[in-house]
């Protein structure tokens, strides 16, 4: 799996996520077996450019290249700045996304609710590739809803405007994260164009990695949601489809190692205020489905200071070794709305 002169370890990818996949977050997820990560999104308004959020979603200090961000919004010589701005400041390969289905960002105009401008749609992806001399991808979704899937026609229009790679998302916007992804898009779009294409939408288990790249023909699988509290999900996937053999549950021992580590580097990326409460949600991303996971996760929420969560998670660990030397989920299923809010 090649992206522009960057050869990627493997065709298992973290899915850009807001409010996720930040750097801390990138890093564990190529630690762990990831092939590639893509920074979450960016705006392209340049008043928004110097902000301490903005500046940390596009921090990729110390991260294991090639290094990738993601810029969104509707403006094509916005966007054609971003991306040359971002390049400046180490980035190897731009996203542009046409993506996101969140009502925020497509009632701006951006994200999957570009897919209903199709003109529009090729001005950008033209004025982006003219204004950066890096690989630029692009990440969309099926088209803006069943009724008018347009998926064919943007991924030519990419590809004919020199589009690196095709990231696709196997539902329309209007979709949301509701239902489950379809594939006969993605195998249409591969069949169509010459150049890389990415499945992505409902990629949960080793087993549906192999369905969906055998299905599509599609060159890599992207990971998103199912790698929350979970990002050894990729080593998983990575040792199935070279193997078609299972990698045991992680060792407990091994996930208490890398939940501190996580934690340690996410506080010192944060900062002690904003890092206490960014991390719960990651805290209950990790321990959801194992024993006792839901009362420690309520209790976890109550703690103010990162010495104190260090603790607490250390001992939750501690607790899961009556259990087995390695992980034992004991799987609920989740309420639609824990889903779509994921």
């Amino acid at each position: 799996m090649q992206i522009g002169p960057y050869v990627l370890r493997n065709n298992v990818f973290v899915a850009p996520m807001a409010g996720v996949t930040d750097r801390p977050f990138r890093q564990l997820c190529k630690q762990l077996g990831a092939g590639y990560a893509v920074s979450e999104m960016a705006a392209s308004n340049p008043r928004l450019w110097a902000t301490e959020k903005s500046s940390r979603r596009t921090d990729h200090t110390g991260e294991m290249e090639p290094k990738a961000v993601q810029i969104a919004g509707a403006d094509p010589q916005d966007l054609a700045d971003c991306a040359r701005f971002n390049v400046e400041r180490g980035a190897q390969i731009i996203d542009i996304n046409m993506g996101c289905p969140v009502k925020k960002v497509c009632n701006a105009w951006c994200g999957s609710a570009l897919l209903q401008h199709e003109e529009l749609v090729q001005t950008i992806l033209k004025t982006v590739v003219a204004a950066v001399d890096v690989p630029v991808t692009l990440k969309f979704r099926t088209g803006w809803d069943r009724a008018n899937k347009n998926a064919l026609t943007i991924a030519k229009m990419a590809e004919d405007a020199g589009i690196a790679m095709l990231t696709l998302h196997g539902r329309t916007r209007a979709d949301g994260y509701k239902g489950e992804a379809e594939y006969d898009t993605i195998a249409a779009v591969k069949r169509s164009v010459s150049i890389p294409v990415v499945a992505n939408g409902d990629i949960t288990t080793p087993e549906k990695a192999r369905y969906v790249l055998d299905y599509t023909g599609a060159d890599a699988v992207m990971v998103g949601r199912a790698a929350q509290g979970r990002p050894w999900i990729f080593r998983e996937i990575d040792h199935y489809l070279r193997t078609g053999t299972h990698l045991p549950p992680p060792l407990v021992a091994e996930v208490a190692h890398l939940m501190d580590e996580h934690l340690r580097a996410h506080y010192a990326f944060y900062g002690e205020y904003l890092g206490v409460r960014t991390a719960r949600k990651h805290i209950g991303w990790y321990v959801r489905e194992l024993p006792g996971g839901e009362p420690f996760r309520q209790r976890m929420n109550l703690l103010e200071s990162t010495e104190e969560q260090l603790q607490a998670v250390a001992e939750f660990f501690e607790s899961q070794a009556q259990y087995g030397e390695r992980l034992q989920y004991c799987p609920s299923p989740a309420p639609e709305a824990e889903r779509e809010a994921a």
